[in-house]
């Protein structure tokens, strides 16, 4: 395991907007913060979603869309730089009326409702492409 120390310097809790995407309202936050690095939390309701799953033998996602209302039962996720871009790093798990559950990397989906907590770092994190898993990590 690589790791390092990291401080907190801010912390935040926001609202997201009605009919928004919700990954994209957390990377231009992070934008307009100037966040380089963050943890953060949320839960809600969303309109819609896609999902991303990672096939660890093809080292591709594939996307699996739902149009329907879903619960937001946890959200969690990061913050970092990709390509000297925000990115948040998202992962939800999303509930049904029936109670029923999917999850997975959520690539986007429409906010009907949602509450975030964010806990932003003083120092940057940065992907960078990982060989092994061809996909963009923290090289700490």
């Amino acid at each position: 395991m690589d790791y390092r120390e990291v401080e907190g310097t801010r912390e935040f809790v926001a609202r997201l907007a009605h009919g928004e995407d919700w990954r994209a309202q957390i990377e231009d936050f992070a934008r307009a913060e100037k966040i380089e690095a963050a943890f953060f939390l949320g839960l809600g309701a969303v309109q819609d979603a896609e999902l991303w799953y990672y096939d660890q033998t093809d080292q591709e996602y594939a996307p699996i869309e739902f149009d329907e209302p879903l619960e937001v039962a946890s959200c969690v996720g990061n913050v970092s730089l990709l390509e000297d871009e925000p990115f948040a790093h998202t992962h939800a798990v999303l509930s049904r009326a029936d109670g029923s559950t999917v999850s997975g990397h959520l690539d986007s989906a429409t906010v009907f409702a949602g509450e975030l907590y964010v806990r932003a770092f003083e120092e940057p994190l940065e992907r960078a492409h990982d060989e092994t898993t061809d996909l963009d990590l923290w090289p700490l």
